[in-house]
């Protein structure tokens, strides 16, 4: 069973700026299992940094998928799905362009 480990609805990062990390409590530190990262930005120009364990699941890549915030979907907006030893869990997005871009995500984590 997945756990929610990140959630963001209409995150603003501001232009030609990086937003914080977006993990923490009881979740920053987890074991090995599945990391999913569903994220959908309201313009193109944000990018995503997602590791664990200091090993980047996807490492300031565009996110492919634009919409209306509060529309993201579990079926059609994952970046990156992928098994790892388990460590520190950090989520960044980072603004690329001349204005405010807002995201929504999900961060999950399915133990393995």
């Amino acid at each position: 069973m997945a756990v929610m480990v990140s959630s963001t609805t209409a995150l603003s990062v501001a232009a030609n700026s990086k937003s914080s990390d977006q993990v923490s409590g009881q979740y920053q530190y987890s074991g090995k299992g599945r990391y999913t990262l569903y994220a959908k930005a309201s313009a193109t120009g944000l990018n995503v940094t997602c590791a664990v364990g200091g090993i980047a699941l996807i490492n300031d890549l565009p996110i492919a998928d634009t919409g209306t915030a509060g529309t993201l979907s579990t079926a059609d907006n994952m970046q990156v799905s992928q098994l790892m030893n388990g460590g520190r869990v950090e989520l960044t997005f980072r603004n690329t362009t001349g204005a405010a871009i807002t995201v929504d995500s999900k961060l999950l984590f399915d133990p393995a």
